[in-house]
């Protein structure tokens, strides 16, 4: 740009503006935009799968519930929390979750690894009455779940919305859904959720603290010494 173009822009505050806009526009565009298409930004795990119908409506009884408003869903790498909750959360993890759910608020513990934890009954109980399990809780109870059927109706939509959206469902899948809920609760929805949480990636071995051997006890002769 010449020096006269330059001094036009400058005696020019809202052509200035104007150009400033249309920069930052562009800068945008680059740095954050084109990268969300790129295939190389999706870090992928090869046993990180779609969630089954039951899961998926499970996920999304969690939502309603608002259940992600006090657990958060992400192990951050720090020590204190892997030795409490196991490995620390991956992007790759999350590849298939409409929205996400890591949350920041923790009312209550994090969930991301809760699968496996503890057997389906405690899930079951631990809803209908969480003081029964644990003394001082302040998790409301949620005995409804047990009672209301899993809405089949519906989530044949919803996992084509999912499909559209870039997860992998075949349209075999989304067919067989319905049928897959039939008989369900809504509680066996989100016990099936519940458990499904952290089971999709290998964990990496416990950290132990090796105990110092114990010093050699002194001989006869160097206690006389």
């Amino acid at each position: 740009m010449s020096d006269q173009s330059v001094n036009i822009v400058e005696r020019k505050p809202l052509l200035m503006i104007v150009l400033a806009l249309l920069v930052i526009l562009i800068g945008s565009v680059i740095t954050a935009f084109i990268p969300l298409f790129m295939e190389s930004m999706e870090v992928k795990i090869d046993t990180v799968r779609p969630y089954t119908a039951l899961e998926l409506e499970g996920r999304d009884i969690y939502i309603r519930e608002g259940c992600n408003n006090c657990h958060t869903q992400t192990v951050r790498p720090l020590r204190d929390e892997v030795l409490r909750y196991g490995e620390f959360s991956k992007s790759g993890e999350f590849a298939y979750d409409r929205p996400f759910l890591w949350g920041s608020k923790r009312t209550g513990p994090d969930l991301a690894r809760i699968g496996g934890k503890y057997p389906d009954s405690w899930h079951v109980q631990h809803m209908k009455d969480p003081r029964s399990i644990v003394k001082d809780s302040n998790m409301p109870a949620y005995p409804w779940l047990e009672t209301r059927p899993a809405d089949a109706g519906s989530i044949t939509a919803r996992m084509k919305a999912l499909q559209t959206l870039g997860v992998p469902y075949t349209d075999e899948e989304i067919a067989a859904a319905p049928a897959q809920l039939d008989g369900k609760t809504e509680m066996d929805a989100m016990v099936a959720y519940l458990q499904v949480l952290g089971t999709m990636i290998a964990k990496a071995p416990v950290e132990t603290i090796e105990e110092p051997a114990p010093a050699p006890a002194p001989s006869d002769s160097a206690q006389v010494q």
